[in-house]
């Protein structure tokens, strides 16, 4: 077993996943890099490599298959000999309401977000306690678990289970020193943000993050690095008592029933 740090992130492609991997690269953790897009997988492993003179791994696959998960650990724990962090970081999901989604679609967001993490945390949960140690695991779930527009029920569902599911395993696992945590990004500028369309195929992504914007007190969409640099802290001693719980990371949007152009419109002084 080596003396480094090893961290697994999911969907680690792009997005926050990408950034996340990037972070914990610059502190010296190597990495398994996990995403099912082997181009920008085997470009991420490439950059991570040159620019910071770590190891990486990619293991491209479907985190829909119980097999693929059990390749994780396997390349990990052969390679390592060890896992100190978990990111579950991949999501997948569509855009439709309840009224039309079919029970396919359904299962599959349930295996991707929330099927995946639960098996991933473990399986390497067992490899921690072997090696005893206080490992973390991070679970990425969404601000919409709390604000849901009725337009992607199985996803809201999944994320809404993957918090509870954190407290649950961070009771199981606490007494190993094991701690669970979940972020909540708000609204990000990732490529899960930019395919919302009508029925007739108009284009409605800049129509939302309008409103999303102007409904952030802080005025700005999150951005990935906001998310990694949370991701990292709470892998770090510093966040060492803290488990099995959510951190929210919206810019104050949660909070805030109403857009500041209403707020302007009742009090244009003030606002």
């Amino acid at each position: 077993m080596i003396n480094k740090k090893v961290a697994i992130i999911t969907g680690a492609a792009k997005g926050i996943g990408r950034e996340t991997a990037i972070r914990f690269a610059q502190e010296g953790y190597y990495l398994t890099l996990v995403d099912i897009e082997d181009q920008s997988l085997e470009e991420l492993r490439s950059l991570i490599s040159k620019e910071y003179g770590v190891e990486a791994i990619t293991c491209v696959g479907d985190l829909a298959l119980e097999s693929f998960l059990n390749l994780i650990i396997f390349y990990t724990i052969s390679k390592w000999g060890r896992v100190d962090v978990l990111v579950n970081n991949a999501a997948w999901r569509t855009i439709e309401t309840m009224r039309s989604i079919s029970m396919q679609t359904w299962n599959q967001t349930m295996q991707i977000c929330l099927t995946a993490p639960a098996f991933l945390s473990q399986l390497v949960a067992v490899s921690m306690e072997k090696n005893q140690i206080s490992g973390v695991i991070v679970n990425v779930s969404s601000m919409m678990s709390d604000r849901p527009a009725g337009i992607s029920p199985a996803y809201i569902a999944a994320k809404g289970a993957l918090e509870s599911l954190t407290k649950e395993l961070a009771v199981t696992y606490g007494r190993s020193g094991i701690r669970v945590v979940c972020v909540k990004p708000g609204f990000i500028d990732t490529d899960l943000s930019k395919d919302y369309k009508s029925t007739n195929g108009e284009e409605l992504s800049d129509v939302l993050a309008t409103y999303l914007i102007d409904a952030t007190p802080l005025k700005s969409p999150a951005s990935t690095v906001n998310v990694a640099d949370t991701i990292l802290f709470l892998c770090s001693d510093q966040a060492g008592f803290i488990t099995g719980t959510s951190l929210t990371i919206d810019g104050g949007f949660t909070g805030n029933m109403n857009s500041y152009q209403l707020k302007k419109r009742q009090f244009p002084k003030e606002y």
